[in-house]
Order: structure tokens, then C-alpha cells, then sequence
């Protein structure tokens, strides 16, 4: 490593045209200078440089070193730019994982992100947890369950959940009054292989808490599904995505037990390191961060 500083200063004193030069544009004296110049000679066993009181000339053998140490040192100078470019503007591929469900709240979140022309979006939507490191993901956004410790979790925000049914599943089997009425209700919330009864637990807005056993009449891989069969009618279920907000704005879902809320669910944006993020995952994390403030059912 101490050659190649060597072979730098040699590279600066050359296009200084002096040692003094050389040294104001590196911060040294020019005594030090002239110590690098003599070490890289030595260890060359050739002179680069004949030193008069007026002026450098190169050697032979110096014309010839020069033009690979100028090129090393712009090699080294562009490496440091291009770090610096992929620092401050986001650039190459941003590897983003996500429930299905998110689709649409990302695609609206890093809509700024199009304005810069270097930059790719990759999408790993799935319900499933997803290999962060494996995928080579650069955030992945999670909800409530971070099993993981090894990786980073920033809080994202809070998304309120909300019991809700289609119009046509409340007029063929009647409203619930009352969280204990849901127990005769038709459920969708439980996943393939898994139980099909589960406790839900219902906070009201006077701080009661209820828990009640509910059966599930139908189940999915995906919350893309369980919402489509919310909105055919099938059963009442925990309205959670943006689909679910939108049938909820257009009629097609409506509250039920408008009164008492499941816990809300925290979402997290997981990455692998923690301190400082290159510009892309950065300004992925705010624009998100800025997007989930606004999610509420």
C-alpha cells in the first residue's frame, strides 16, 4: 500500500511540474514529497526524475511509470465519484419484498422514485417470508412478525384493522351486535393448515376487551384472496390492505362492530446493515415511512 502512495505522489509531482507544487495539492511538505520519491526509486532501482535547481525532467523510465500511476490515480479518483454518485442520487436496483397486498401501497409510495433514470424497482411480493439475504432484498416490508434479529427493523407506521363484510353477507345472516354474535358467523382469517378455530380479540372504544372463538369458513395463501372472498360474500374478515380500503370507501365491504377493533398491526421495513444506506434504500425508507403515516382503515 505504501508503493501505491508512492506511485500517487510521483503521479502529482508530475503534474505539478514541482515538488512544492506537488505538496501544496497534497498536503505535505515538500520535503515528505521528496522522501516519497526517493523510496519509490529505490525500490525500482531506477531514477524517475532529474531534479535541478530549476526544474524537473523525466527519465526515460519516468515517462514511462507516469502514465500508469496518472491512470491508477484517476482509476482510484472515478471509484471514489462513483461511491459518492451511488451515496447522494439513488442508482442500480432497489430489491423491495412485501405481502402481496402491499402492490398498490408501494407503487404509490416510490412513485417519486421514477423522477430518477438510473434506478430500477424490483418487486418481491409474496405472503411468505422472504430470504432478505439470500434475495439480496433492500427492504422488506414486514408486518407485526419479525422473527429475525439479526436484521434491522425500522417502524414504518400503524395499520388500523377493522372487522368488515359485504353488504349481501350482513343482509342474508344479520348484523352482529355484539362481539360474542360473531361466533355464529361464517370467519375469514385462518391460513391453510392451521386450526380452523381461533380466538379474536376485540378492544372497544371505552377499553373493553372481548375474546371470542370464531370458525374459519374459508382460507388462503394470500390476503388478495381473502379479501375477493370478503367482498363475494363469503364471511366477515380483518380488513388490513389498500383493496380492503377502497371496497370499504365504495361500498363493496362495510364495518362490522364498528365499535370494537382487533390490535392494530405494526409495519416494519427490514434491512441487512445498519448505519449509513446507500441513496436508493434511503430515500426508499422515507418515501415509505411518509406513505404508511397516511394508511388508515
Amino acid at each position: 500500500m505504501d508503493q501505491l502512495k508512492r506511485m500517487a505522489v510521483f503521479a502529482e509531482v508530475v503534474a505539478a511540474g514541482s515538488l512544492s507544487g506537488a505538496a501544496r495539492q497534497l498536503g505535505m511538505t515538500p520535503s515528505a514529497v521528496s522522501q516519497h520519491l526517493r523510496q519509490l526509486e529505490d525500490a525500482l532501482g531506477l531514477a524517475l526524475l532529474h531534479r535541478s535547481t530549476r526544474k524537473l525532467t523525466l527519465t526515460e523510465a519516468g515517462a514511462r511509470y507516469v502514465e500508469g500511476c496518472t491512470a491508477m490515480v484517476a482509476a482510484a479518483r472515478a471509484a471514489n465519484q462513483a461511491l459518492e454518485h451511488h451515496r447522494d442520487e439513488p442508482e442500480g436496483e432497489l430489491r423491495i419484498a412485501a405481502p402481496i397486498g402491499f402492490g398498490s401501497v408501494l407503487a404509490a409510495a416510490l412513485a417519486p422514485l421514477r423522477n430518477f433514470p438510473k434506478l430500477s424497482l424490483h418487486l418481491l411480493m409474496d405472503d411468505a417470508l422472504v430470504d432478505v439475504i439470500g434475495e439480496r432484498v433492500d427492504i422488506a416490508v414486514r408486518v407485526a412478525s419479525l422473527p429475525d434479529s439479526s436484521l434491522v427493523a425500522r417502524k414504518l407506521g400503524t395499520l388500523r384493522a377493522q372487522l368488515c363484510a359485504s353488504p349481501a353477507y350482513l343482509a342474508a345472516r344479520g348484523w352482529p351486535q355484539h362481539p360474542d354474535d360473531l361466533a355464529r358467523h361464517d370467519w375469514l382469517g385462518g391460513r391453510p393448515h392451521t386450526a380452523a378455530q381461533e380466538v379474536l380479540q376485540l378492544h372497544s372504544s371505552d377499553g373493553q376487551v372481548a375474546r371470542v372463538q370464531v370458525t374459519s369458513r374459508a382460507s388462503a395463501t394470500q390476503v388478495t384472496a381473502l379479501h375477493s372472498l370478503c367482498v363475494a360474500g363469503w364471511g366477515i374478515s380483518i380488513v388490513l390492505s389498500d383493496d380492503d380500503r377502497r371496497a370499504l370507501a365504495d361500498g363493496r365491504l362495510v364495518p362490522v362492530l364498528p365499535d370494537w377493533r382487533p390490535p392494530d398491526y405494526d409495519a416494519y421495513a427490514i434491512t441487512v446493515r445498519r448505519g449509513e444506506q446507500p441513496a436508493k434504500v434511503r430515500h426508499a425508507l422515507d418515501l415509505l415511512v411518509q406513505h404508511f403515516a397516511t394508511l388508515t382503515v
